[in-house]
């Protein structure tokens, strides 16, 4: 499919270090965004190799080069001392660099300075609603996710996200050292593609994957550090005595949990779709919260036999004049909303503890109501919403 995307992500006019999952799209957008006098991509072997044995060759590779101009390095984590030339080259020259990784704290355990906080840290979503608009329907989004290489080349996405896999298995965790043995990995990552969107229970996950609690902790710290998978903590209003703590945890991309799950040569059903439209919607509102500059902390919320949030939005820190306030979100996949859904949300925002001053609902119907000053919204027009900076 010969579409051009454009991103809604804006890049820093200095020094920036370009954050996401691998297949987002890093490489794309900055040949796309920055006018590089030298390109440094570090999945080649005639880059990566003799930097590996020597780091310093990079002085070498930049000589020519005057004060601002461009140098981009791409999945610099592979070499995390290469963080400490670009430092030196930045300071003797004044060059401008264009960094590219798929794992922020590895960058940081490597003993990577970040150019002592001289570069900007700005990050990468699979596309978003914003960017793609009615490419394809919301059903090929949630079933197949929104990987530029899936969503551009329909007729081959099932092979494209097994490949994804794969590739991210040996390339990302194997060659770079994070796991020791692949089979082990492999078990847990189906089990853990299956509980997406869920709360995270570690003991059940490990009992289903025969591992031990020590191992899959130390895997779900591999996809976060990898940027492959998130915690989206529970907030506790104080509203009810029997609060959830334990966070959910959410691969980055929809399709990529399917592809996790071993399912994407099998049909979904209806419950698997409603967790990976919650993914979804949970990642647009990150991608927003980012590339918009809101800085807003994000939550759900769940007491044992009582209400839940699928998403709390802060859209006020609580200060010394100022209480805290709070968007609570119900996302349902059902083409009609129900009232009593509606009741839920309403529970929880008439406790005046809770902080909760705007309720929202997501569903997959068409229309846009308003039930009791809660205001529901189909998929789409909350998005549309988001952008438009009526929601936060």
């Amino acid at each position: 499919m010969d579409v051009k995307i454009e991103r809604q992500l804006r890049l820093p006019q200095k020094s920036f270090l370009l954050l996401g999952p691998r297949g987002t799209g890093k490489s794309t957008l900055l040949k796309m965004s920055v006018p590089a006098r030298l390109e440094v991509n570090l999945l080649k072997s005639v880059h990566f190799l003799p930097l590996q044995q020597n780091p310093s060759l990079l002085q070498e590779w930049v000589g020519h080069l005057k004060a601002g101009d461009w140098v981009v390095v791409d999945e610099v984590q592979k070499i995390p001392a290469l963080m400490d030339e670009i430092h030196a080259i930045y300071e003797e020259k004044r060059l401008h660099f264009a960094i590219t990784g798929s794992s922020a704290r590895k960058l940081k355990r490597g003993g990577a300075n970040l150019l002592a906080g001289r570069a900007l840290r700005v990050d990468l979503f699979p596309f978003v609603r914003s960017e793609f608009k009615d490419l394809l329907p919301l059903r090929d989004v949630l079933d197949w996710g929104c990987l530029p290489a899936v969503m551009l080349d329909v007729e081959n996405r099932r092979e494209t996200l097994a490949t994804y896999v794969e590739t991210y298995l040996r390339q990302e965790l194997v060659e770079e050292g994070l796991i020791r043995k692949l089979e082990p990995f492999v078990r847990f990552l189906k089990v853990a593609g299956t509980h997406n969107a869920q709360i995270l229970n570690v003991e059940n996950i490990a009992r289903e994957a025969h591992l031990k609690r020590t191992t899959v902790d130390s895997y779900f710290e591999v996809l976060e550090d990898t940027l492959i998978g998130y915690r989206l903590p529970a907030i506790k209003l104080n509203i009810h005595s029997k609060e959830l703590q334990h966070p959910k945890f959410y691969f980055f991309d929809p399709g990529v949990a399917r592809a996790s799950a071993g399912l994407i040569f099998d049909e979904v059903d209806s419950v698997w779709r409603g967790f990976a439209l919650e993914t979804w919607i949970l990642n647009e509102v990150r991608a927003f919260n980012s590339y918009q500059k809101r800085g807003r902390d994000i939550y759900y919320y769940k007491a044992t036999g009582g209400a839940e949030l699928d998403l709390v939005i802060e859209t006020q820190r609580k200060t010394l004049s100022k209480p805290r306030e709070l968007i609570g979100i119900e996302i349902k996949s059902a083409s009609s909303w129900d009232r009593k859904w509606t009741r839920g949300l309403l529970r929880v925002q008439e406790e005046k503890k809770s902080g909760i001053k705007r309720s929202i609902g997501i569903y997959l119907g068409s229309r846009t109501l308003t039930q009791d000053g809660v205001d529901i919204f189909p998929v789409q027009k909350f998005v549309e919403e988001m952008y438009a900076g009526r929601i936060f």
